[in-house]
Parts: C-alpha cells; sequence; structure tokens
C-alpha cells in the first residue's frame, strides 16, 4: 500500500529509541507514514539496516559517516548512549569496503548522512572534505543518492559538488535540514539536489523564503527525529509520527492544500530512493 507520507530522515535507530522503538515505528506505520533511517557511522547505519529488515514494508536504511564523527570532540547521548564501546567516540575512519558492502543491501537507498559541518568541528575541514568526496565516490559506485549534512559551510559544500561533479548522478541527492540561503537553494537545485524540510519550520520563519523558493518538485519532508520537534509537540522527543505537523506548515508557507503537499513529497521520496 502506498504510504501517506515518507519522512525521508529520520534516526529512530538512535539509544533515544532502545527503550521502545519498535513502538515508535508501529505508531508511525500505523499512520501511513513510511521512514528512512539515517546513518552516522558503521554502528548507526548497521542498526538502520537491521530496522529495515525487522520491518519489511515501510521502514528503509541509509549509510554513511557524517562530519562531526571524524573527530572526537563532540558525544550525543540521544544518538549513541553513554560513552564507551567501539563506535561511541568520535574520530571513525572511513572504511570505503565495509560501508560499500552496507550499501549494496537492497533496503538501503542513500548514502550519508556525509557531508561538511563546521558549526561542530571546523578545524577539521581538510578530513572532513576527504571522507565527504570518499562518500561521493561510494554513491557513483553503488548508483545511489547522496543524503547531505551541511552547517556554516555551504560555500565550501558547493565547491566540493562542482569540482566533482563528474562524479555526481542525474539526481545527485538529498539537502537534509537546508539552512543555507536563497542563492545557495537556487545553486544547489542547478545541480539537481532535492531539500528536505523539519519540524523547525513549525516554530521558526526563517524558513519561509527557502520554502516558497525550492519548487514542490524538489521538497520532501523530515523530521530529523529525536532532533527538532514539531509544534505542538515542542519538548518532547521527536518522532516520524510527528510529521503531518511538519506537512500542514508548509502547506500553509506555500499557499497549497495539504493533500498537495503530501502527493509532491511522497512521490519525490519514492522517485529519489527508488521504493
Amino acid at each position: 500500500m502506498k504510504p501517506k507520507l515518507i519522512d525521508a530522515h529520520t534516526h529512530v535507530q538512535f539509544a533515544a529509541y532502545q527503550d521502545d522503538v519498535d513502538e515508535v515505528i508501529k505508531r508511525s506505520l500505523a499512520a501511513g507514514i513510511w521512514l528512512v533511517n539515517v546513518g552516522t557511522q558503521l554502528d548507526t547505519s548497521r542498526d538502520a539496516i537491521a530496522l529495515a529488515e525487522k520491518h519489511p514494508e515501510g521502514v528503509y536504511a541509509t549509510v554513511g559517516l557524517h562530519p562531526i564523527h571524524t573527530d572526537k570532540s563532540f558525544h550525543d547521548k540521544q544518538e549513541l548512549g553513554e560513552e564507551g564501546g567501539e563506535f561511541t567516540s568520535r574520530g571513525e575512519v572511513f572504511n570505503y569496503e565495509a560501508y560499500k558492502q552496507l550499501a549494496q543491501h537492497p533496503k538501503v537507498v542513500a548514502i550519508g548522512e556525509c557531508g561538511l559541518d563546521y558549526y561542530r568541528s571546523a578545524e577539521f575541514r581538510k578530513k572532513q572534505e576527504g571522507v565527504f568526496v570518499s562518500q561521493i565516490e561510494l554513491a557513483q559506485e553503488v548508483k545511489k543518492p547522496l543524503m547531505i549534512h551541511c552547517r556554516q559551510a555551504f560555500d565550501d559544500l558547493l565547491n566540493v559538488l562542482r569540482d566533482n561533479r563528474h562524479k555526481l548522478q542525474t539526481v545527485p541527492g538529498i539537502i537534509h535540514f537546508f539552512s543555507g540561503d536563497v542563492l545557495h537553494a537556487t545553486k544547489l537545485l542547478d545541480m539537481g539536489f532535492y531539500f528536505t524540510f523539519g519540524g523547525v519550520v513549525t516554530f521558526s520563519r526563517d524558513y519561509d523564503e527557502i520554502v516558497k523558493t525550492v519548487p514542490l518538485n524538489h521538497i520532501m519532508l523530515e523530521t530529523d527525529a529525536p532532533y527538532v520537534t514539531p509544534a505542538p509537540h515542542r519538548g518532547k522527543r521527536n518522532e516520524p509520527s510527528y510529521l503531518p505537523e511538519i506537512a500542514k506548515k508548509l502547506a500553509e508557507i506555500k499557499g497549497v492544500d495539504l493533500e498537495e503537499i503530501a502527493h509532491h513529497t511522497t512521490e519525490n521520496a519514492m522517485n529519489i530512493f527508488k521504493i
């Protein structure tokens, strides 16, 4: 059965859901919401695949190394739980062959989240760039789109993408939780990228202009759960079942019916992820 909505970027494999992940997924699927669990390093990528295997319909995965995981300066308990264990510390070295093996799983729909993050770890720019280019090459090899994270680094992101444009696919991928300006968005649209918008649009007007700029045929929905919980659920842990609140706000900003948002964002996700 076709979904009503698709959460194109969520993380219910994270430690924040260790006690009730099955219930969270069941709530989402019962509401007609499919989800793509996004990997951020080797263990969370493997966990995303495990959940996709456990739920045959409506749950998918991506695999990749987040730029902040290229150093050891930051630890997020919602993602990794308490510090300790093989992969919970930062500083993972990108293992191309290990990620390639994961990427070939039939329920893996994208490579990432990968990209650049100067907010958390600007001093590791060259390392981040090298890891990002490796994942661009992996996406090219396995013929799957990129799931890109970019924070306070859009000029450099565009430079890396331009330098590697010959490695990008016709539909190169998704810019998740887009936080650049209209010029950045226009340049990325020209390259064929899609954009996800999440809970922040329900409580901040800072993204209205970008939402209006990006055409409906290049927009998808995300929760980025457990983060950025939309209104009216602020203060709670986020989860994919809250996705309709984001769809409603996008419809309001775009000045279109909710059904139109649901149709376009779902079709876009099904097409780019080939599901």
